[in-house]
């Protein structure tokens, strides 16, 4: 059986027999997990072993875990700051906030890599502006070149800990007030502007090899009228042949308000499908899972296969042995002098 292009939600600590049954539908490709799915590490770990007995390759699991306010799982986790405490040391000393960075970024997937989730939707590439509800403190920073080396620092960490990064949400969401969560935002600025700015951050993690990114249900209105998470013009034109991106493209959730422009569910995934998403989210809404798994079929593209593949994780470290890892004391002095002090100067000697 091979990685189908559907990941799904489950309801709550263990799988149902309605779930198991979504999970070994050829159209399914992965599980996302939610607060609501943890109770305790060893639980989360049988849970994910069982999701990934299911199937042959198995299943992809990710997670957000992106530090700040959106962390999905924090009893016995370490609680990562949001992304903004970096860009703030970075304003005073870039190559420090460099250095927490990465080790943060590793941090971030060997805990994870502990419970075998494969990935976690970060980090954030978009541009902080007080403008965005949404987005916040969970960019890096307003500036394009700071967001940039800060995200490929991250994304280096995490690689380290086994897992690949996914960049989000492209072509940028910063720079607009509406929450797509509940309504459909449009970013009128010109290209230009976007690719000058916004894009930056983006183009410097393509051009180093970031593994995959999601597209945000956004119009910008001056370059097409689909959100970009439909947009033959921004995956497929502006993506892959100006950007050359070669990774996975992983939608938004579908079942977010800004998503709900492009039809019923079935409909919905197949639009993003067309424009060049290779894996489509479908969270909160079993019905609705259901319809696009058999609305899809068995949905097989060798290309969209490759790029799946190479989004699993690596090693499975346990929680003892990466705490007797030197970069696990290097991470915890990084994050006690973020937490105290955020343009404190972090003297540290690797």
């Amino acid at each position: 059986m091979t990685h189908g292009p559907v990941m799904l939600d489950l309801a709550g600590t263990e799988l149902s027999a309605r779930e198991r049954a979504r999970l070994r539908h050829p159209a399914c490709g992965g599980v996302i997990l939610f607060s609501r799915n943890y109770a305790d590490p060893e639980q989360l770990a049988a849970l994910v072993a069982e999701i990934h007995a299911l199937r042959s390759p198995p299943l992809l699991v990710a997670v957000d875990q992106e530090g700040g306010r959106v962390q999905r799982l924090r009893h016995q986790f370490t609680e990562l700051p949001p992304l903004a405490a970096l860009g703030d040391l970075y304003e005073k000393h870039p190559n420090q906030a460099l250095e927490a960075a990465h080790h943060l970024g590793w941090l971030m997937a060997v805990e994870l890599r502990t419970l075998g989730i494969d990935f976690s939707f970060a980090p954030v590439l978009d541009l902080r502006d007080e403008i965005s509800r949404v987005i916040g403190e969970r960019a890096f920073s307003a500036d394009p070149q700071t967001v940039a080396h800060l995200g490929w620092a991250w994304s280096q960490g995490a690689r380290e800990g086994g897992m690949i990064s996914v960049g989000k949400h492209f072509p940028g969401h910063g720079r607009v007030e509406a929450d797509s969560h509940h309504q459909l935002p449009v970013d009128p600025r010109p290209f230009d502007l976007i690719w000058e700015h916004d894009l930056v951050p983006f183009r410097h993690l393509v051009n180093n090899g970031i593994a995959a990114l999601m597209p945000a249900h956004v119009v910008y209105s001056a370059c097409d009228p689909e959100p970009a998470g439909f947009s033959t013009f921004w995956i497929q034109e502006v993506l892959r042949r100006r950007m050359g991106f070669q990774g996975a493209v992983i939608s938004d959730d579908l079942s977010m308000a800004a998503a709900q422009i492009a039809g019923t569910p079935a409909q919905r995934a197949r639009r993003a499908l067309a424009a060049g998403c290779d894996l489509v989210l479908v969270c909160n809404d079993p019905d609705a899972a259901e319809e696009v798994l058999d609305d899809l079929g068995e949905a097989t593209d060798p290309v969209r296969q490759a790029r799946l593949a190479r989004l699993h994780g690596h090693g499975h470290p346990s929680r003892r042995s990466i705490r007797e890892d030197p970069r696990w004391s290097l991470a915890m002095d990084h994050l006690a002098r973020l937490q105290d002090d955020p343009s404190m100067e972090l003297e540290l000697d690797s």
